[in-house]
């Protein structure tokens, strides 16, 4: 046994407690991992106030970077003292219809970190050695972790958003927080033009946007100055989307990158009319993990992060909800 701690909401509503923890061998198919930094995603605000399926108490946590300790029965290819990376999709059923078809981020049982599967706000953490992802070495520990969750479910959004869309100059991105800033200069490198569209006033994240080199940054009340092919939701405001629907050009596609999203108020036809789409992101695949590493240390991808302690983890989520954040919190126990 290991002696640890973690970070649990006993019900919606409730703050993190700390608690001790006991860390057993892995069993059948699983890894042991001490956590080394653990990315703090809007998806934990969502967790805590009850706004997607989980089970309580949980450990939230899905932007896990971790160093193998031990492997349960079963597990081949990894050694003690590998470092990997643990993201949303803790497992799928392989079974079902999607998962035959390869889209197991559409599993009909699926397994989420920090939601169903305790997670990464903790000292350690058992995780279904299938779904770790190998993590390239040009990333330490706390710059990868935003990429887990905020880089991986922004670039499955950014390729939905250019499919079919041919040479896609202009995207809009409505939101500039953990993901728009990782997947905006993922389509800067691409050769694209990037408008960031923030909270109005939003100053803060309007220069974080154009100091990464976006085209252009304003409030998401005002369309943004040219027509654009695609557009991404990374706000989890359904009020957005008609704005997003009017700003894109004829066969544009608006994509809600969230698990969790307010209603979204009617409008007009005409504003969906000329072959324009709704789409929204379910999850990610361990395909997307792969494409997404690679291109990510291509580019490169660089995080901004601020560090937090494990035991200041209600601070983050605070910092989090309240907007007080430029790039990501992370977690380093």
């Amino acid at each position: 046994m290991i002696q640890g701690h973690a970070m649990v909401f006993e019900r919606p509503g409730a703050p993190l407690r700390r608690v001790a923890r006991e860390y057993g061998a892995p069993g059948p198919g699983e890894l042991l991992l001490q956590v080394l930094a653990c990315g703090v995603c809007r998806t934990d605000l969502h967790v805590a106030d009850g706004e997607v399926a989980a089970r309580y108490p949980i450990v939230p946590g899905h932007e896990i970077v971790g160093r193998v300790l031990a492997a349960g029965p079963g597990v081949t290819g990894v050694a003690p003292g590998d470092r990997l990376g643990v993201p949303w999709l803790g497992g799928s059923c392989g079974q079902c219809r999607y998962c035959r078809m390869g889209r197991e981020n559409l599993c009909d049982l699926p397994v989420f970190t920090g939601a169903t599967r305790d997670g990464g706000y903790a000292s350690h953490v058992l995780a279904d050695a299938r779904f770790c992802l190998p993590l390239p070495p040009e990333f330490g520990d706390v710059a990868a972790a935003p990429l887990l969750c905020a880089g991986l479910i922004g670039y499955r959004a950014l390729a939905m958003a250019l499919e079919g869309q041919g040479e896609a100059e202009s995207i809009a991105l409505y939101g500039f927080g953990a993901a728009a800033h990782i997947i905006a200069q993922v389509a800067l490198w691409q050769g694209r033009r990037v408008h960031a569209l923030t909270r109005p006033g939003d100053a803060a994240s309007q220069g974080f946007a154009l100091a990464l080199g976006c085209t252009s940054a304003g409030g998401s009340d005002l369309p943004p100055p040219e027509e654009v092919d695609a557009a991404i939701l990374f706000a989890a405001d359904g009020a957005l989307v008609p704005l997003a629907l009017r700003a894109v050009r004829k066969g544009g596609r608006v994509v809600c990158a969230g698990i969790h999203m307010s209603d979204i108020p009617g409008f007009p036809y005409a504003d969906l009319w000329g072959e324009r789409a709704i789409l929204s992101v379910a999850n990610l695949t361990r395909a997307d993990g792969a494409a997404f590493f690679e291109m990510a240390r291509r580019v490169p991808v660089r995080t901004t992060t601020r560090v937090y302690a494990l035991d200041d983890a209600n601070a983050a989520l605070d910092d989090l909800r309240a907007g007080r954040l430029e790039g990501a919190a992370v977690l380093v126990p």
